[in-house]
């Protein structure tokens, strides 16, 4: 397994108690980091705390969606460890599979709200203090969905595609600052919320992969790992792939 040097870094990771985001915790803290769970599951958050058993990573219960809670989770991490080096972030919904003139708008709206808005604010809490210390490393989930708008899933679509925009915008914003603000774009992989949505939809995208299978968390965590790691130090606004070669661009 490789492992990049986490030592004296700090890192942040939304969605952090369980699937990709328990996978990247792990990696960083066995090449030497330490971590900031954030997850508004509390029992979650604290079952994969206890299981991860050890005293480099902080627990914390924090609501993407609520910029108020983003804010304090931003000063329980410094409390706790001092500094915020990356910022990885994973945590969003899914919502159901169903034709966009049948979806709930209150479902798009949550749906975007956690995951396009939920990204926004972690990185308006976040980026001041590595502008400070003139150091940071950003990590935006994006998705497969939002490079080719997935039917059927139309508020999941949007929300990745966002994110990839997002991710663009700030990558030159930062530029300077030596702060590297990149994206990845999963295919399916076997999480809670991807196994949650219809099995005739997995069905789909699971077909749509060259690799005919789905991806595995550690695959995902490499990448991620690597543009989190000070080596990633030149390319920033940019978008991986981790489709399987289902990307057509």
């Amino acid at each position: 397994m490789i492992q990049y040097d986490f030592n004296d870094r700090v890192a942040v990771v939304t969605g952090g108690a369980q699937g990709i985001g328990r996978t990247v915790v792990e990696r960083l803290l066995a090449s030497g980091g330490k971590v900031a769970i954030w997850d508004r599951d509390a029992a979650l958050l604290a079952r994969a705390v206890a299981e991860i058993g050890v005293d480099k990573v902080a627990g914390l219960t924090v609501d993407i969606g609520d910029l108020a809670s983003v804010e304090r989770g931003v000063e329980e991490t410094l409390a706790a460890f001092g500094q915020i080096d990356v910022l990885i972030n994973n945590a969003a919904i899914v919502g159901p599979n169903m034709p966009t003139w049948e979806y709930p708008p209150e479902v798009f709206s949550d749906v975007v709200h956690v995951g396009l808005t939920g990204t926004f604010h972690c990185c308006r809490a976040v980026v001041p203090h590595m502008i400070a210390r003139n150091y940071g490393r950003i990590v935006n989930l994006s998705s497969i969905a939002g490079k080719e708008g997935n039917p059927n899933a139309v508020a999941y679509s949007a929300t990745k595609a966002g994110v990839l925009a997002l991710t663009k915008s700030l990558g030159k914003e930062l530029a300077g600052h030596n702060i590297a603000v990149n994206a990845v774009t999963p295919a399916v992989a076997r999480t809670a919320g991807a196994m949650a949505q219809a099995p005739e939809h997995i069905a789909y995208i699971l077909g749509k992969i060259p690799r005919g299978r789905m991806l595995e968390l550690a695959e995902a965590a490499t990448m991620i790992c690597f543009l989190a790691s000070e080596e990633n130090s030149f390319t920033t606004g940019a978008t991986f792939d981790l489709s399987g070669g289902r990307a057509t661009y």
